[in-house]
């Protein structure tokens, strides 16, 4: 059996998730991705904080679902997109942790 490690965040790995309460416009070569005023901003340990757009926001018509997954023992799996729009800049620069209240992040 191939269990996965699961961590809950604590005060060696803090992880905080608030409300953005700015519009937040991902936009690649001009293409507008995504636009909302609903994103979440989730703040991870010494990481850079990341916008979790509603998937209901995203244009999924201009992504490409791509055979890239990883997992985080403190989020679960995650399913990425890229951008062809965005040439190789922009491979595997959406993800969506599945399950996680239909968000997609981009970064």
């Amino acid at each position: 059996m191939n269990e996965k490690l699961v961590n809950l965040p604590g005060p060696d790995h803090p992880i905080s998730i608030e409300r953005n309460p700015s519009r937040v416009i991902v936009s690649v070569a001009g293409r507008v991705i995504a636009d909302t005023r609903n994103a979440l901003t989730l703040r991870e340990a010494a990481y850079a904080p990341v916008q979790y757009v509603p998937g209901e926001d995203v244009d999924f018509s201009q992504l490409e679902r791509v055979d890239h997954v990883t997992y985080c023992p403190y989020k679960g799996d995650c399913n990425y997109y890229s951008v062809p729009a965005g040439g190789k800049k922009s491979v595997n620069a959406v993800w969506v942790i599945p399950g996680s209240i239909s968000c997609c992040c981009a970064d």
